[in-house]
């Protein structure tokens, strides 16, 4: 099987699927990543932790309504073309 573009493309939607059903109280307390243990006085320099957990949320947000569009045309594409 060779590298393609397409492979490329469904590596990174599969990541984003991955980031996008990420459960804060499920998984991510359980190993110490929950918001109520981020938090930062005034000033301060945001962690690599917290800059992870704002990077997570923000992807969950803003890429929601498109990784539904782009998974059901990945789905059709995949049926189609086999």
């Amino acid at each position: 099987m060779a590298f393609t573009l397409w492979n490329l493309f469904e590596a990174s939607l599969l990541c984003l699927n991955a980031v996008c059903i990420l459960h804060e109280e499920r998984f991510l307390a359980k190993i110490g990543w929950s918001v109520n243990q981020n938090v930062q006085g005034f000033g301060e320099q945001p962690t690599v932790k917290s800059q992870i957990l704002n990077l997570i949320r923000s992807v969950r947000l803003v890429m929601r309504v498109p990784l539904i569009f782009l998974n059901i045309i990945t789905i059709v594409i995949k049926l189609l073309l086999g």
